[in-house]
Parts: C-alpha cells; structure tokens; sequence
C-alpha cells in the first residue's frame, strides 16, 4: 500500500525579541520580552514537610500579601510572566535581585545560571512538539531554588509539572523529606524527560520522510527536511548549556544544594549527554536524507534524460534518411521507382529495430 504523503509546512520565521522596548532603560527595569500567552498570571503555592502538604491558589497579588508559610518548604509557580507588579511583589517578598527579575521576564534567554548571596537561579527550555502540525515549540521556564523555597515561573501552562504535583500529594512521598534541592532536581529532570519525548517526535517525522522519499517529488520533501534540520539545530542550542548549569548546580553552596542531592543531578547530566549525543544522530541523519533525496532526484534526471535519448536515436536515421531524399536534385536513386517510397520506409524501420534490440541487448531500455 503507498504511503500518503504527510503535509510538511515551511519553516516559520523564528519572531525576533522586541529588545527595543528595552534601550534606555535602567539595569533591572522590569520589561516584559516575548510573547503573552496567558490571559492574566496565576500563582499556585505548595507548602509541604515530612508532616503534610497543603496548596493554595493566589487570584490577587493583595491576598499574596496577607498569607503567612505554614510549612518548612515553599514551591510558589507563576503561570504568565506579563505583569510587573507580581514580579516586583514576588521579588520583595523573596529579596530577588532585579537583574534576576529582568531575566525573568526576558523570555528569550540562554539556558544559565547565576549564584546570589540567598538564592541560585537557572533558566531552562521547556520544548514541546505539537501533535497536529509536528511543529516544534518551546517556553521559557525559569526557576530560583533558595535555602527553604522554590520559584518557578513559566510562561504557561503546559502540564510539565503536574507529575510532579502528583507525587507530592501522596502521603508516602519521599520527596517531602529531602528538601527544596531535590524538587529543583525533580524540574530539571521532567525538563529532561520531555527532549526524550521530542527526540522521538523528531525520529519518527525523519522515517516518515525517508518512507516518502520514493514516493513524492518537488521542494514539499526538502522543506520537510531543512524543517527537520533547523529544528534539531534549535533544540540542541538550548539543550548544551544546560550541562553548564548542571555543573554549576554541583558546585553550588550545600546551603542550597547538598552532597546527598549531587547523585541525582549527576543523572540529569548524563541524559542531557545522552539527548546531545542523539540530536547529533538526528541531525546527520537530516542531513544524509537532503544528500539522498538530491541522489535521487539528480537520478531520475538521469534516467528521463536516458529515455529522451534512446527515443532520439531510434527516430535519427529515419530523419537522415528522408532529409537525404528530400534533397533538390532531379537524378537520385528509388526516386523513380514506383516502390522507392516504400522501400525507404522498410530502411528506416529496419535501423531502428536493429537499433532498438542492440539498445535492449545492453539494457539500455530496461533503464530508461
């Protein structure tokens, strides 16, 4: 059964940071850069100990104000990165640096990290493929681990952290008793985890193309595959330095991180190698698919051009021979006869069959 060819849409135009808003204002100024892709911020807080966890939902930055922790760990999300006020209120409220709001709010940061005096901050990317169009996308994720709280601020809602909601409800969760850095090491890790659902989007949109690649002809197949090409080339700009913020992350102060927790993150490191060492696969393997597909396209040229040949071969005696008896002169052989034209027909058709089984003899046609 012939495989239908899948719609492949041309690589979009990546939008490019409107850094402009940003000139002339003073270091620290919290400007929102990138795209507003939810209605208005929502905060969620989780609170949780050896004890109990307990959650609770902010609808105002006032209310946020009057609450008090009750427990020894604090995970506080912000869905929604457009508002300066619960930016600059969450800022006051943990003593965060401006420079770390303003990368906050810069959504188009390079994955890294920076060590205050009261807090380590890291920036990653959280990348999605969407099932619809294989499009492959990505949101900011940025997150602050201090000595009793984490801060995650996303800049939507994506349900990467819900497995990890999940597991902190249940009351048999180990994950209560280790402390903040492990629920930084169980972010890292679901961020991880979704380039290993991205690599096999990627790997199964590279055997599609390459099952198509008999079937469908024109620039569709190529721009399917230069799509494919930037979007492992994207993927791997981010997905590099993240191994530089792992490092950073092992080296950082115990009061943020400690030694029991280095374990974990050297885990996150390896599948991070590992997902470089697979873009890399992909990517030459994209490659080898662009090589492979102009092969064949420059061999089936090669073949029409063949064919076009052999038929002008088997027709260029018939053509010499009525150019020669088309010729103006008064005495010339068979013109007389009443048979000549006959007999000059016969020729014709005797080359060209003697031409066309010496052509078949050495599989000229079969070729063609």
């Amino acid at each position: 059964m012939a495989i239908k060819p899948k719609p492949v849409q041309r690589p979009h135009r990546k939008k490019r940071p409107d850094y402009a808003r940003k000139i002339g204002q003073p270091p620290g100024a919290l400007i929102h850069i990138g795209d507003i892709k939810t209605a208005q911020p929502a905060i969620t807080l989780f609170e949780f100990d050896e004890v109990g966890l307990s959650e609770r939902r902010f609808v105002s930055v006032a209310e946020s104000r009057a609450y008090q922790p009750q427990r020894k760990v604090l995970w506080l999300n912000v869905y929604g990165l457009q508002s300066a006020e619960v930016m600059s209120e969450i800022g006051q409220r943990f003593g965060l640096h401006a420079l770390t709001l303003e990368d906050v709010l810069n959504t188009h940061q390079r994955p890294k990290l920076d060590v205050y005096s009261n807090y380590v901050f890291f920036v990653a990317r959280a990348w999605r493929t969407i099932a619809e169009t294989g499009e492959l996308v990505s949101d900011q994720v940025s997150i602050v681990l201090g000595e009793n709280f984490v801060l995650t601020f996303q800049e939507q809602p994506g349900g990467l952290f819900d497995p990890i909601r999940e597991r902190l409800r249940e009351a048999s969760c180990p994950a209560r008793a280790h402390g903040p850095d492990y629920l930084a090491y169980s972010l890292l890790d679901a961020i991880v985890d979704r380039y290993f659902k991205v690599l096999d989007s990627l790997g199964n949109q590279i055997d599609q193309v390459e099952d198509q690649m008999n079937l469908v002809r024109g620039g569709n197949l190529i721009a399917g595959i230069n799509r494919l090409k930037h979007d492992t080339r994207e993927l791997r700009r981010t997905v590099w330095p993240l191994r530089e913020v792992i490092a950073g992350l092992q080296r950082a102060d115990e009061r943020f991180v400690r030694r029991s927790t280095d374990v974990y993150l050297r885990d996150v490191y390896d599948h991070i190698v590992q997902v470089v060492e697979s873009l890399d696969a992909l990517r030459d393997a994209s490659g080898d698919l662009l090589d492979q597909h102009l092969s064949l396209a420059s061999q089936r040229l090669n073949t029409e051009v063949r064919a076009l040949t052999v038929v002008s071969m088997l027709f260029m005696p018939a053509t010499l021979i009525s150019g020669i008896f088309g010729m103006n002169f008064l005495q010339m052989p068979l013109l007389a006869q009443s048979n000549g034209f006959w007999i000059a027909l016969g020729l014709m058709l005797t080359i060209a069959s003697a031409m066309g089984l010496i052509f078949w003899r050495r599989q000229w046609l079969q070729s063609a």
